[in-house]
């Protein structure tokens, strides 16, 4: 790209009447996010493009952001997220996330709790004692050929962590949900229409001297696969289940809790997907996160609902909303399902369109829920199961899946 093609912060229309003051409205608020999302376009743009200036509209764009930080605090950090509630004409935020009163969402906060967590009365070993207990796992052989965030898993557990992913499938496939295996793999292009920069350069695993990159989520290849599609508004909505292993970097330091497979490079997970019509999308968001609460319910975990507000929403989200599961031996809450509206930013990005019976095409709206993710849901489960003896029990919805074990027995007890 020619430095007269690079885009530049000069070329932001109304820039200059944004720096001489601010008015703590929603409206102007909404306009100078408005005006941050197009500056960290540009920076994405130029960046996948080959711009050599990307970086300098990056850096002009967290200046300009400095100009207004108080103001940011309703979006939170800058660049990982820029909240929205829809988007505009242009491609532009319209107004923040909302509970569902219609009222701005400032924090995040409990929704509400579907089980009663209970603590047991005697102590529970942290998740990867359990799993060893059953000869189940083995971290240090994986450490040794692939590093940290790798996992062999051994016997009942790895038959454990598949049987929950076959009642998952099967649990959506019941639901009236397609299942898909996508590949595992996308183009530069569909990384683009998915996600934001800030986002894949912390998730996403590229493959040297090729145009593709491992998929974090199988959301992303679903997505994709509507690239550049006119869809018929006959067959709205599209309701689809898809399994997937995921690979993610995971940059950052994380806590102690965050060892064992709590966060790891690689794991596997059952997805949900919808492509709807816009005035469908606020009522899949319910049902889908409910579909989440359903299934860790019938197997026996005790969970919550956790809105998430404005700034700690990712990339390109609308509405969001975590399903954590109940930890008795932490005794709080953590997350095993995210579940998102994107509202038509995926489809505008992607140019995902639907056509309409009077022969005029709109965007779609996108969905995206985790159905569960094992190794790290195995957690939950394994804990809210142990028992005093060190035995795990089998809730039946998963004995079928299990060959109809009822209870896995530990092969040794650590002394």
């Amino acid at each position: 790209m020619d430095r007269g093609d690079a885009p530049r912060m000069a070329r932001v229309p109304g820039i200059k009447k944004i720096k001489r003051g601010f008015i703590a409205d929603f409206a102007n608020m909404n306009a100078r996010r408005a005006e941050t999302e197009r500056l960290f376009e540009a920076f994405r743009h130029s960046h996948f493009n080959g711009g050599v200036h990307g970086d300098d509209v990056f850096s002009r764009a967290l200046d300009f952001t400095g100009i207004f930080n108080d103001d940011m605090a309703f979006i939170g950090k800058l660049p990982h997220h820029l909240g929205n509630e829809g988007i505009g004409e242009g491609g532009f935020p319209r107004s923040g996330p909302t509970d569902h009163k219609g009222v701005l969402m400032f924090s995040n906060g409990e929704a509400q709790r579907f089980g009663e967590p209970v603590v047991p009365d005697f102590p529970i070993p942290y998740h990867t004692e359990i799993m060893e207990s059953f000869d189940g796992i083995d971290m240090d052989a994986a450490g040794r050929v692939a590093g940290n965030g790798f996992y062999y898993l051994l016997g009942n557990i790895a038959r454990l962590h598949e049987a929950v992913l076959a009642y998952a499938r099967d649990f959506m496939i019941n639901k009236g949900f397609t299942y898909v295996i996508p590949p595992f793999m996308m183009h530069g292009n569909v990384v683009q229409g998915v996600m934001s920069f800030p986002e894949m350069d912390a998730m996403m695993y590229k493959i040297e001297g090729e145009d593709l990159y491992l998929i974090g989520t199988s959301e992303h290849t679903m997505i994709g696969r509507f690239i550049d599609q006119t869809l018929d508004e006959s067959k709205m909505p599209l309701t689809l289940t898809s399994y997937s292993p995921c690979f993610r970097k995971e940059k950052g330091a994380h806590g102690i809790e965050e060892r064992g497979i709590y966060r790891i490079h690689q794991f596997e997970k059952q997805e949900m997907i919808v492509v709807c019509r816009p005035e469908e999308s606020a009522d899949w968001y319910e049902k889908l996160w409910k579909n989440s609460v359903e299934l860790f319910r019938s197997m026996e975990i005790p969970v919550r609902q956790l809105n998430c507000c404005s700034g700690d929403l990712a990339d390109l989200k609308v509405k969001s909303c975590d399903i954590e599961a109940w930890s008795p031996r932490q005794q709080k809450y953590f997350e095993v399902c995210s579940c998102s509206n994107l509202g038509d930013a995926q489809a505008r990005r992607l140019h995902i369109r639907v056509k309409g019976k009077d022969g005029k095409s709109y965007l779609a709206h996108t969905l995206n829920n985790t159905c569960v993710a094992p190794p790290r849901m195995l957690i939950a489960f394994l804990e809210n199961h142990l028992q005093a003896d060190g035995s795990v029990t089998i809730p039946k919805v998963l004995q079928p899946y299990m060959g109809g074990l009822e209870v896995m027995v530990p092969t040794h007890k650590k002394g």
